[in-house]
């Protein structure tokens, strides 16, 4: 049974384009949870929705954390009932320092795939037992562009990204016979308010020339195939990688 309206869980939602999911999908008359593990930031975000005449709820949620993650995804179900959406969008990439792989520590490496991988993994687990008993489900996993990229200094970053896409198939395989979709999609060159002071309008300048279109990417970009592939007319498709990427690799 395809529901009409919807219960979404997002995670990293308290800013950038975690947050533009959130209000995105609040505005199609979806029941949003905004989690994040900033708990003042995901609370923020949710008074916003309800303030704009939606539901809303604000979850502080460490993702690397299970029995955080366990607590997030009861204390959804408590609110509105099940999840529906799941969009795994908390990662860890601003705060990382750019070194060759030879230098990362087993710390550094350890870190963020805690975040990037094993959340990804906790939170779907967390879900999957509600999606399945409904015979329905979505689940949305962040990825970048990087995977098919690669990308010097980042190693671990990209490894992480591509860990999540390698889950995505299996993820796709063993939720599908329960109308359970997993789908990843990978963005690429979008401005958002996290990294807009990071970089520098040459740097900017750089990236758009490596771009098929020749322009930044807007959180916009990314809401629209995050919320095709939480759609109906989305439910014969799992296991895509759908790269956001303005064609980075037909130049």
């Amino acid at each position: 049974m395809e529901p009409t309206s919807r219960v979404v869980l997002i995670t990293g939602a308290g800013q950038g384009i975690g947050r533009k999911f959130a209000h995105a999908f609040a505005e199609q008359g979806d029941r949003v949870v905004v989690a994040d593990i900033n708990a003042a930031a995901a609370e923020q975000a949710a008074e916003e929705i309800r303030a704009a005449g939606s539901e809303a709820l604000g979850v502080a949620a460490d993702v690397s954390d299970k029995a955080g993650v366990e607590a997030m995804v009861q204390r959804t179900v408590e609110e509105f009932g099940t999840v529906h959406v799941l969009v795994n969008n908390a990662a860890m990439f601003s705060s990382l320092t750019m070194k060759p792989f030879e230098e990362l520590t087993v710390e550094e490496w350890d870190t963020i795939f805690a975040v990037n991988a094993r959340g990804v993994f906790l939170c779907c687990q967390a879900v999957a037992p509600h999606m399945k008993e409904q015979r329905f489900g979505r689940i949305i996993n962040i990825s970048s562009s990087v995977v098919v990229t690669g990308r010097a200094n980042y190693a671990h970053y990209v490894a992480s990204k591509g860990a999540v896409q390698a889950f995505n198939k299996s993820l796709a395989t063993e939720l599908g016979s329960f109308d359970v979709t997993a789908n990843v999609v990978s963005p690429h060159g979008i401005v958002t308010e996290v990294p807009r002071d990071t970089i520098t309008e040459d740097q900017w300048d750089s990236i758009i020339a490596g771009h098929a279109i020749k322009r930044k990417g807007t959180p916009e970009d990314v809401v629209a195939a995050v919320r095709f592939f939480a759609s109906n007319e989305a439910g014969y498709i799992t296991g895509q990688s759908l790269l956001v990427d303005a064609g980075l690799r037909y130049t």
